[in-house]
């Protein structure tokens, strides 16, 4: 599935503001997913102890379990271009749908931690499918004046919906009396944060409902008709619309479908501009960004911090990550990709550093002395909003904008793959390292973050305001 971005042309009119609210509201819509694809991400978080206690499992077994839902996500990421392509995307949002809420029942009532492994995979796969079909259908239905803008909801859902989850985390938890394994309407907690993503899910299925096909995909299937009256509902009625189904039918038979193949060549297998695709894809992911998502809590109990404290936490560096997000939105163009990816590595180096030398400290009452604890709290907020103002957001501009046009859809999910194999790597591996020597797996971390800045000084080129050829 591809979508194709296109610049308007001199004169060219966009859509007006009577029919803004309304090209929000489907963009909105359909970054529904994104919500889902943060909330399922992170609402683990809540449940990883009760899960341990519960099926008396050792960390290397709870860290499969965990991570066993990004094989479900690679392979959604992969097929979901593909099933949208066949059946259209507003029948892969459904699907989507369905599988989030299936997988929230299945895991709230497990009756085998085999079981929930399976849910998890479930609801892995529709993560995938959530993260590719989501861009795709706004790129598809925006008017080129918004386009942009209307993008950036996916990704400012996904960190709302990370925050979110936390909050109803830690809301449950508080219900429960802290006791992650305390009852709630006949349940344990961890059993209800996991399956109250019903209610979004459900939401995302309606919402879909209401929201139209892609004029895109209505053309490739012949219902020209129908994609006119799309059309005219998001670019308004004063566009040429004959002229507009005809140059998406232009832009349709003038694309290059990428393949594999395509990608070969130069010394090392990959063409250069592909293994620096990988190479960005694997650092943001090997600075240990998701075990703050997935482990924070278990993190900060590990350390003597109370549970619902540790909860707590977790929400505000959620909140933390949505403000650097934010922030990267509004400087990714002003300064340029290249230099808030550095500004990134060296504020992440530092954080995580920082967490390394507190948690380094020996406990004293199951916890770490004042002056370490403080530090190692801080820090962690401080990594995170680095990580989010910076290789959150950049990464996937740069992987939208540095390959040329004859490979870019190819290289494009190579890259995407090595990320999910990249965040599995380090969401399999922390709790035995953290078993090991926590203060060690955060100079690992910390190594990651520091060899990213010669990483991005020597092979990274800025994309900023160059098309994509230049970019070959």
């Amino acid at each position: 599935m591809t979508s194709t971005a296109q610049a308007p042309r001199p004169g060219a009119k966009t859509a007006h503001p009577e029919h803004l609210g309304h090209v929000i509201f489907i963009a909105a819509a359909a970054a529904m997913g994104g919500f889902l694809f943060g909330y399922d991400s992170a609402v683990i978080n809540g449940a990883v102890e009760a899960i341990r206690s519960r099926y008396d499992i050792g960390s290397a077994t709870l860290a499969q379990v965990i991570a066993i839902a990004l094989i479900g996500c690679a392979i959604g990421a992969a097929t979901a271009g593909r099933i949208a392509d066949r059946i259209g995307r507003i029948r892969c949002m459904q699907i989507s749908a369905v599988l989030f809420t299936v997988s929230a029942v299945g895991s709230a009532l497990p009756f085998a931690l085999w079981d929930l492994a399976f849910w998890r995979i479930i609801g892995g796969f529709a993560i995938g499918m959530a993260s590719v079909i989501g861009p795709a259908y706004i790129a598809e239905v925006s008017p080129a004046a918004y386009r942009g803008r209307l993008g950036s909801f996916q990704q400012a859902a996904i960190v709302v919906g990370i925050a979110i989850s936390q909050l109803v985390n830690w809301g449950i938890l508080n219900a429960a009396g802290g006791d992650q394994r305390g009852k709630l309407m006949g349940l344990e907690a961890w059993q209800v944060m996991l399956g109250v993503m019903v209610v979004p899910a459900v939401l995302y299925g309606l919402l879909s409902f209401a929201i139209p096909e892609s004029p895109r995909f209505l053309i490739s299937v012949g219902k020209e008709d129908r994609a006119r009256e799309v059309l005219k509902e998001v670019e308004g009625d004063r566009i040429d619309l004959t002229a507009r189904v005809a140059e998406i039918e232009h832009a349709m038979k003038s694309e290059h479908k990428s393949t594999f193949k395509d990608l070969l060549g130069g010394s090392f297998f990959f063409k250069p501009i592909v293994w620096v695709g990988i190479g960005l894809s694997v650092f943001q992911q090997f600075v240990g960004i998701n075990v703050a998502f997935y482990y924070s809590s278990t993190l900060w109990q590990s350390v003597g911090v109370d549970p619902s404290q540790s909860f707590f936490y977790s929400f505000t560096t959620s909140i933390i990550n949505i403000i650097g997000t934010v922030i990267a939105m509004i400087f990714v163009d002003r300064i340029g990709r290249r230099p808030l990816a550095l500004i990134g590595s060296v504020g992440m180096a530092i954080g995580l550093a920082l967490e390394a030398w507190a948690f380094s400290y020996d406990l004293v009452d199951g916890k770490l002395p004042a002056t370490q604890g403080w530090v190692a709290l801080i820090a962690a907020h401080v990594f995170v909003l680095f990580f989010a103002l910076s290789w959150g957001v950049v990464v996937w501009v740069f992987l939208g904008e540095m390959f040329p046009n004859r490979i870019r859809a190819a290289a494009l999910g190579v890259a995407a793959s090595a990320q999910w194999i990249a965040n599995w790597a380090i969401t399999a591996s922390f709790p035995s390292l953290a078993d090991w020597n926590l203060s060690a797996t955060y100079v690992i971390y910390t190594i990651f973050a520091a060899l990213s800045i010669p990483f991005v000084l020597k092979y990274v080129k800025e994309t900023k305001g160059k098309t994509l050829e230049e970019m070959g």
